[in-house]
């Protein structure tokens, strides 16, 4: 329509029945497009709830560990860590000091820094271990690679719906599939 005055624009849009609706306030001159507002509105929401839908939600799993963790202890815990970060999740690995522990912060350091070797073709460091009073943290991320791969494990394990064999009884309330199921199964014999 080109540059109109508003009178003209308000005029326009109830001859045909519709909304007159600021598309661009920030504009210079303002954009407004003749349509109806309910169906804009509308719109808009599923955009919205579209990119929401796209958003990666970022997961963080916690394992807690001790300094002086049994070598069977310490190896279920880090297959706790691979399984995680091979299903694209961030961990967050904790050692607890107590007692007269709080004064090796050295035990720590030593075995978050074997963890992170042993897992490093999974993950990375994201934030080196730091003291926290008395735990001892540092987070963990999977590589690029390794979340696409999970992404892609999730969807192949997205199972289609089955097809219909012989004798599945269709839209029947279940005692009267069961009624069927033992039926044929009476003929079979």
């Amino acid at each position: 329509m080109g540059i109109v005055p508003l009178e003209r624009a308000l005029q326009l849009a109830a001859d045909v029945d519709l909304d007159l609706v600021e598309v661009a306030p920030m504009a210079r001159p303002p954009v407004c497009k003749l349509m109806d507002f309910g169906k804009f509105k509308y719109e808009s929401a599923l955009k919205a709830r579209e990119a929401r839908r796209n958003q990666q939600q970022t997961v963080i799993k916690e394992m807690k560990l001790r300094p002086k963790i049994d070598p069977h202890d310490y190896e279920t815990k880090k297959g706790h860590v691979v399984r995680f970060l091979k299903a694209g999740d961030k961990v967050k690995v904790t050692i607890m000091f107590r007692g007269r522990e709080q004064s090796r912060p050295e035990l720590g350091f030593r075995l978050l820094r074997r963890l992170s070797e042993e897992i490093s073709e999974l993950g990375f460091v994201e934030a080196s271990p730091k003291q926290d009073g008395r735990n001892m943290i540092m987070v963990l991320a999977p590589h690029r690679a390794t979340k696409a791969a999970a992404a892609a494990v999730i969807a192949a394990n997205a199972r289609p719906p089955r097809e219909p064999r012989e004798g599945d009884v269709a839209d029947a309330p279940p005692a009267e599939a069961e009624a069927a199921a033992d039926t044929s199964a009476a003929t079979a014999e």
